[in-house]
């Protein structure tokens, strides 16, 4: 009976320690998970935004059609131009002289691809809608529209995806955990996402060690 007593013993000591090294350890582990994944999933939204900006630069608003997005970036075109100032002699009517008249010129000096502008030859943009690590080929949501700020109208973009999309696989209590955080060095909310349908923006809602990344 001793004997079986040390096993039985033992087996609840090694399983108490076992709990104890999970406790510890998966919170570690979920977290360079999720910063691996956050990540990738940025720079996604991150080229959503270049192409999304560009779009605007070009046609005056956002798109919310990845398709139309993605044949703009693979045939769109960006109109380089120089502004100069120049002037001239013009008879003035009212006081019966020749007055100077000063202009501002626009030259349109070429054009270039906004593929080659933004990607430099990467045909990332192609796949920019799906969401890296969706367990069922999850695609990035996707908005715009126009919203009225301060009397003027603006155009306004937004593409986000769930959390829970891209650690579908992480233990439960700490993804939860992970959805309710409201704190400056993390991404807060339930959602990774870049601009708004509520306010003239196009930031992220990542904090800034996911953009010193890109400057290593």
């Amino acid at each position: 009976m001793k004997t079986i007593i040390q096993i039985v013993l033992w087996i609840v000591c090694i399983g108490l320690g076992y709990l104890i090294f999970q406790s510890v350890e998966a919170p570690i582990e979920f977290k360079k998970v999720k910063q691996e994944r956050y990540a990738q999933v940025i720079a996604k939204l991150k080229d959503i935004r270049d192409s999304e900006e560009a779009f605007k630069t070009v046609n005056k608003r956002y798109t919310k059609n990845f398709d139309e997005l993605i044949s703009f970036v693979d045939t769109g075109n960006f109109i380089i131009t120089q502004q100069r100032d120049s002037s001239f002699m013009e008879h003035d009517k009212h006081y019966g002289i020749d007055m100077l008249r000063e202009v501002k010129i626009i030259d349109t000096l070429g054009f270039v691809s906004v593929k080659d502008s933004l990607f430099k030859g990467d045909n990332r943009y192609k796949t920019m809608m799906n969401v890296p690590f969706a367990e069922n080929n999850e695609k990035f949501e996707l908005n715009a529209g126009i919203i009225e700020k301060s009397g003027y109208k603006a155009p306004v973009f937004e593409a986000k995806v769930k959390k829970n999309v891209v650690l579908h696989d992480q233990p439960k209590d700490l993804l939860a955990r992970e959805n309710s955080f409201v704190n400056v060095e993390e991404v807060n909310g339930d959602e990774i996402k870049v601009g708004s349908m509520k306010e003239v923006s196009t930031n992220g809602n990542w904090p800034p060690i996911y953009d010193k990344k890109d400057n290593k």
